[in-house]
């Protein structure tokens, strides 16, 4: 009741003015919210400033009202009015003594000003005074204003005041003073890179939020350098285990999660550090699974904490049964009614697959539902998932699907992805090349000028090379039917101007090749294109060019050449062009005509377009010219290198120096090796000049001769002791980069396919939940089309497979496969690392040094292989459980008998070279291979649309 009757008055004083603010303001607040436009609401607002601009001039104005005028600027400037006029009053009101004053000054100032504003000098003093402070909240607010007004050269200032409240006694102040701290290491890592064990001390503070907020710089530091930072990997797993067996105070749970947010960010930090390390990916086995059974699928941060996982996995060396977790959330992903958990499960999916290309398989039909879900988003993810997992099988199917997505589509953007994406699978995976040339056409006609005119110059290429090999018969078949198809695509309108160029190139070419059109049909139809789009001068160019070749071929031929009317007039037309370019051609293409056959024919010879030219850089032609030129007295050509050499003939070395610094002309030369330096008498006639303190010998290249090391010992070096690299790439993204191509059984001495065993072993004791059993029918269209995206087995092997697995597929390369299992791991004693509500059990903790581990101040105390060294060990133990194990005899049993059944295998298609080698030396490859559609030519039919 006593509540109740609080609230009232409050009220009461809000509809009378109260809050401490007036009843101006509030009628301010009041009139802007209702305004009907935004030309009403400017109105207002300038009346606002013409009133604060005169109110603020008033000599004496109260603190009250003056932190009021200051509400009203801050409220001015969030709606996007200019309220600089006033700055200076929120300058000074950082000044006050007042704590609501104070606060309310640096509120204002950090969402006035920025870092390089002006005033930001005179609030640096205020800063430094504030941090000093005995009371804790105006320590708060100086930290506040330090992460967002101090600049890279206002660091050094309050750098020593921040580090000393690290060890502040309240945890509010430390945790603001980690934030500054990593601020400052974003603007200027020099400035910070001496406290960086700072950060490793703060893991172990007593308070998990200031832990918590620890981990954002540590992730930045890591993301550097992953190698220095390897030791820690036992203490993040420490910790993630302990916040997931709810060791934190309830306060930090959200939606009955623990502390979501610090599990996602020690995940991150996780993959981070085992990447592509066996070690260090076993230690993470256990907790990453007991995320995987404790997460809650029916709410959203249970769903993203999963999601984390699935991410976490997909960067280390992950274990059969975390796979066959992360397949079961995806599962569950897919199946959801909601379109973002649908994006996580592809997006998961898509990840997953790098490592196991038999996973997409099990959710193959949920895949074929995204593709035909109408949300946009959720489908140009989808399309992502199914780029990642073409191969020469499905290779079709999945072009002609992206082509019939780029067709329907507007954007521009995504258009010119969807196009280089159709591009660069054809160029890897094309069956042949008449499909190939037909993916061209249909890329060309409906992306328009948005594919890379480097695609154009290598289908011309194709076209003209063909095969490869001696087989002319197959060559003049491609050309015949790119020409055929190019003059089905000529009449039609608004075609690409690239396109037309790849159009009329062919045509003038290998037009008239085989003798099925006529001269007179093929020049036609370039002409109709030179008058249809006679704005373009690069397309007129192309027609003309193709004129000539025609024309040139009939008369090399000797046969009689008919110039049509129009091809007539178009010459004449161009003839008098304002372009140099058309102009030239077609002066030539006139010269052309008037000449005989056998001089057309050394000019313009037949289908010699992939002729090398021989080009001769030396000009050897004109070497008699010269010779003659030198006996007639003239002076034979100094090379650059030659003129520039003599200029260096001088004792002084300095002067050498100098002319070197002052030259104005670029050195392209390789440096010279450093010589030794070799004590000489300075010269009589030279005064000598010490040398600068700070000068040594450039750095030499590491050399294997004895000779060479004893001679660089005595030479000056440089110290390069503690210096950070800084050109080149960290060694963990060379690491991840390399652990993404190659296989992890190259890498690690792991295998992938044994992996694959033990998820196919493991699931005979627990069934796995199959996308067929959320519908009871499927439509027959959406099987085929899965069998076009994820089949390629024969229907023998499908069955024997099926039979084996009762019922359930398993993953291919799992037939006979020995069984993988976990291994196994000894009893982990681990201290409760946040246990705040329990008091400790153990005496034997304050004796150890919660920084033995993290800093390396001290050897490890741990030796045995089986403890770990608590990090945060400072509060209570506890001993987890030890790692379970289970195999099943069944299982096994089933696998040795799958075994004397035969091998199933199946290569993994790996990429071919790309553009033109892809073309050139898979070409025997693309002749010999089978097209699907002519073995089930009903099956594509349906398939294809």
């Amino acid at each position: 009741m006593e509540q109740l009757k609080t609230i009232g008055r409050e009220l009461a004083m809000g509809s009378q003015g109260g809050f401490g603010q007036s009843k101006e303001f509030l009628d301010l607040v009041k009139s802007i919210g209702e305004s009907r436009s935004k030309a009403e609401e400017d109105r207002i607002v300038l009346s606002e400033i013409d009133i604060l601009k005169r109110k603020l001039l008033e000599p004496d104005v109260p603190k009250r009202k003056m932190k009021e005028y200051i509400i009203r600027l801050v409220y001015i400037e969030m709606l996007g009015h200019d309220a600089s006029f006033g700055y200076i009053h929120a300058v000074k009101m950082t000044h006050d003594d007042n704590l609501l004053l104070k606060r309310t000054g640096y509120l204002a100032v950090t969402l006035f000003l920025d870092e390089d504003h002006d005033l930001i000098i005179l609030i640096v003093n205020t800063i430094q005074k504030d941090l000093r402070s005995d009371n804790y909240l105006v320590v708060c607010a100086a930290l506040n204003a330090v992460c967002r007004l101090i600049n890279e050269e206002t660091i050094p200032a309050v750098l020593p005041q921040v580090v000393d409240l690290l060890n502040h006694g309240k945890e509010a102040v430390r945790k603001k003073a980690i934030m500054a701290l990593h601020r400052f290491h974003r603007k200027s890592p020099s400035s910070v890179s001496h406290l960086v064990s700072n950060f490793r001390r703060k893991l172990c503070d007593s308070d998990p939020g200031v832990m918590g907020a620890t981990l954002c710089p540590l992730f930045d530091l890591i993301s550097e350098d992953v190698a220095s930072y390897k030791d820690l990997v036992s203490s993040f797993v420490g910790i993630l285990k302990q916040v997931t067996e709810r060791k934190l105070p309830k306060s930090y749970d959200y939606h009955q999660m623990p502390a979501p947010f610090i599990q996602i960010k020690l995940l991150k930090i996780m993959a981070l550090l085992s990447s592509g390390d066996k070690s260090a990916s076993e230690m993470m086995y256990m907790v990453l699974g007991d995320l995987f059974r404790k997460c809650d699928s029916s709410t959203n941060i249970g769903n993203a904490i999963l999601y984390e996982c699935i991410r976490c996995i997909s960067c280390i060396i992950p274990s059969p049964k975390l796979l066959e977790d992360a397949a079961e959330a995806i599962s569950k992903f897919l199946k959801s009614d909601s379109h973002n958990l649908k994006y996580m499960g592809i997006d998961g999916l898509g990840r997953l697959i790098k490592i196991s290309s038999d996973i997409a398989e099990q959710h193959q039909l949920a895949v074929i539902d995204c593709l035909e879900d109408p949300d946009d988003t959720l489908k140009r993810k989808t399309f992502e998932l199914l780029y990642k997992m073409t191969k020469s099988s499905n290779v079709e199917v999945i072009v002609d699907r992206m082509i019939d997505y780029m067709i329907s589509i507007n954007d521009n953007h995504y258009k010119t992805e969807i196009a280089s994406r159709c591009v660069e699978l054809a160029e890897q995976f094309a069956p042949s090349n008449q499909w190939f040339i037909q993916i061209m056409n249909k890329v060309f006609e409906h992306a328009g000028d948005l594919v890379n005119i480097k695609v154009a110059h290598n289908l011309m290429r194709l076209i003209a090379e063909g095969f490869g090999e001696d087989d002319d018969d197959a060559d003049n078949k491609l050309r015949l039917s790119a020409v055929e198809s190019y003059l089905q695509i000529i009449s039609e309108p608004k075609l690409p101007s690239l396109f037309l160029q790849v159009i009329s190139w062919v045509l003038g070419e290998y037009g008239t090749a085989d003798g099925k059109y006529s001269a007179s049909y093929i020049s036609g139809k370039l002409c109709d294109v030179a008058d249809a789009y006679s704005s373009d001068e690069t397309v007129k160019g192309y027609a003309v060019s193709a004129l000539m070749k025609i024309y040139a071929f009939e008369i090399a031929s000797g046969r009689k050449v008919d110039v049509l009317p129009e091809c007539q007039s178009l010459i004449e037309e161009l003839l008098a062009s304002h372009s140099t370019d058309l102009q030239q051609r077609a002066y030539e293409l006139q010269a052309l005509l008037s000449l005989d056959a056998r001089t057309v024919e050394s000019i313009l010879p037949l289908d010699a377009s992939c002729e090398d030219i021989e080009v001769d850089k030396d000009l050897s032609f004109l070497n008699g010219y010269i010779q003659q030129a030198i006996e007639s007295g003239a002076q034979p050509y100094v090379s650059e290198r030659e003129r520039s050499g003599g200029m260096f003939e001088t004792t002084d070395y300095h002067s050498q120096d100098h002319h070197e610094v002052t030259s104005h002309a670029l050195r392209f030369e390789a440096y010279e090796l450093p010589k030794p330096s070799v004590p000489s008498q300075p010269s009589a006639a030279l005064v000598p000049v010490p040398e600068p303190s700070y000068y040594s010998e450039p750095h030499q290249p590491i050399s294997t001769s004895s000779s060479v090391s004893e001679r660089e010992s005595s030479e000056i070096k440089l110290r390069l002791d503690g210096v950070k690299q800084k050109w080149g790439r960290p060694s963990y993204q060379s690491s991840t980069s390399a652990s993404s191509s190659t296989p992890p059984q190259a890498a690690n001495g792991t295998s992938t396919h044994s992996d694959g065993g033990g998820v196919a072993s493991s699931s005979s004791s627990k069934p796995r939940s199959s996308y067929e059993s959320k519908k009871p029918e499927i439509d027959p269209e959406k099987q085929r089309l899965a069998a076009s995206l994820f089949g390629g087995s024969s229907s023998s092997s499908r069955s024997d497979r099926k039979s084996s697995s009762g019922g359930h597929k398993p993953a291919k390369g799992t037939a006979n496969k020995p069984l993988a299992t976990v291994p196994k791991e000894s009893p982990i004693t681990v201290p409760d690392l946040l246990d705040f509500d329990e008091p400790t059990g153990t005496s034997d903790v304050a004796a150890t040094d919660p920084f033995k581990e993290l800093e390396g101040l001290m050897e490890s105390s741990r030796q045995d292989g089986g403890g770990s060294t608590d990090v945060m060990g400072l509060y209570s133990t506890d001993a987890s459980a030890p790692v379970k194990t289970t195999t099943s005899v069944d299982s096994l049993l089933s696998e040795l008998s799958d075994s004397s059944r035969g091998t199933y295998h199946q290569s993994q298609t790996t990429k071919g070279p790309n553009s033109k080698e892809a073309l050139e030396k898979d070409a025997l490859v693309r002749q010999m291979g089978v097209n699907p559609t002519s073995q089930n030519p009903t099956l594509f039919k349906d398939l294809l649309g």
